[in-house]
């Protein structure tokens, strides 16, 4: 049998990974990236790359790094994006996948064929494939909801992706509009130059977590308690949490709608110096715009000549008809967040939301797609399939409500099971071994 061929849609993270896990088993990935390097969205030079200037992790080293090269010991605990993006370059040099990189490609469109393989249009070039990783992140595609607010804005909108560094807000009046992370660091270097204090937006509370807690990475913390139930987790981190830095309202932050490890909380140690020294201060909701005047939903109003909108991203799969992707990408069912239902040999490497970090996530992942592809691993049957997906579903909203419940996965019980999934895919082979993927015809020159 001749070895699969694969598209793999990306070389940031999650598409070196794949890659990475193919070639450990004798398959053929060809990565296609649009940009110059490995690295994606670390890559502050990559085209629609978020990263900004003073962006590090809000994960530790330890808990974020790949298992088969962890990040360098002597690294600070939260690295730059700088750092991470040298780092993944290099682990694509170390597992020799830097070579089946194809650079400046865009891929346009990904088709079924009659023969049951798949043709990727990427720039000039259309080849076929035997299997296609969907691995092209879901941070690219901004939510800009400004217009729908009422009323007329004489200043600046801008998006969080499109923010640098904090130059252009050099004695301007600064809103910025959420509470992620990405608000809070943009906040927090606004500060530092903006005329007058910074306003922050914020429809709805959120935790914040700083770096570290009792002198270790906070998330080391939270990875101590992986064990328990995340009923009890959530107790317990949030006792740990209020003794530390107290309640999110102390700092003026509306008070959280759910529990931490529910709402992706926020991880800063800077947002809440500023907060106490009024360098930040907090605004609800926007409700209008009025000229150069932001009103907001308690009636209260102020003048601001830039508006930052750190309002996240909407998941974009532009190469894939609806016929694969459902009218909303964020809302596919993936068996194990991996493989499409109607089809596994179109797979999924990082459309997910972690409570952790995403490096070890894709790895995971990466892992059981080049096991299936390989012939190690068979799925379950496709009713078991979806009855599978339809339970993890439930467990999702009754934890995470209706903020993208298909995609969330929790870190470290997702990390654990998915080595235990390919286990019991190498027991169902056994079984049944005609069940392992197989190439659906011979290979054929990309035309």
């Amino acid at each position: 049998m001749s070895r699969p061929r694969v598209a793999v849609i990306g070389a940031g993270a999650a598409g070196l990974a794949a890659a990475k896990a193919l070639l450990d088993r004798g398959l053929e990935p060809v990565v296609h990236e649009r940009g110059d390097r490995p690295g994606g969205l670390w890559v502050r030079t990559a085209p629609g790359s978020p990263a900004y200037a003073s962006l590090h992790l809000n994960t530790s080293r330890g808990r974020t790094g790949f298992a088969a090269r962890p990040m360098p010991r002597t690294w600070p605990d939260y690295p730059s994006a700088d750092l991470v993006a040298g780092y993944l370059a290099d682990y694509a040099d170390a597992f020799g996948v830097t070579g089946h990189i194809r650079f400046g490609t865009d891929v346009t469109s990904v088709e079924r064929t009659e023969d049951g393989r798949w043709e990727v249009a990427a720039g000039r070039d259309t080849a076929r494939y035997d299997a296609v990783v969907v691995a092209n992140g879901h941070n690219r595609e901004p939510r800009m909801p400004a217009a729908a607010y009422p009323g007329d804005f004489s200043g600046v909108h801008m998006h969080a992706r499109d923010y640098s560094d904090p130059e252009p807000f050099r004695g301007r009046r600064v809103l910025v509009v959420g509470t992620g992370n990405s608000a809070m660091d943009i906040a927090v270097d606004a500060s530092h130059v903006a005329r007058g204090p910074v306003l922050l937006s914020a429809r709805r509370g959120v935790h914040i977590v700083p770096k570290y807690l009792f002198g270790r990475p906070s998330d080391a913390t939270g990875g101590a308690l992986a064990v328990l139930p995340w009923r009890i987790r959530q107790a317990v981190a949030q006792t740990l949490l209020r003794l530390a830095v107290g309640r999110p309202q102390d700092y003026g932050l509306p008070a959280p709608s759910g529990g931490l490890l529910q709402n992706h909380p926020t991880v800063s140690d800077t947002v809440l110096s500023r907060l106490t020294h009024g360098e930040i201060v907090v605004r609800p909701g926007i409700a209008r715009f009025e000229g150069d005047r932001a009103v907001f939903a308690d009636g209260s109003g102020d003048a601001v000549d830039t508006v930052v909108w750190a309002t996240g991203y909407r998941v974009a799969l532009p190469f894939l008809d609806e016929r694969w992707t459902g009218p909303d990408p964020e809302r596919l069912p993936l068996y194990k967040r991996v493989f499409h239902l109607d089809d596994p040999s179109l797979a999924f490497v990082g459309l997910m939301q972690s409570t952790g970090a995403a490096l070890p996530v894709v790895e995971a992942q990466g892992e059981l797609v080049a096991a299936h592809l390989a012939g190690e691993y068979a799925l379950p049957d496709p009713a078991a399939q979806r009855r599978a997906v339809a339970r993890d579903l439930r467990a999702a909203t009754a934890r995470w409500g209706d903020r993208r419940p298909m995609m969330r996965v929790d870190f470290d019980h997702y990390v654990a099971d998915l080595p235990r999934e390919r286990a019991a895919g190498a027991r169902r082979l056994a079984a049944r071994p005609e069940r392992a993927f197989a190439p659906a015809r011979p290979q054929e020159s990309p035309r």
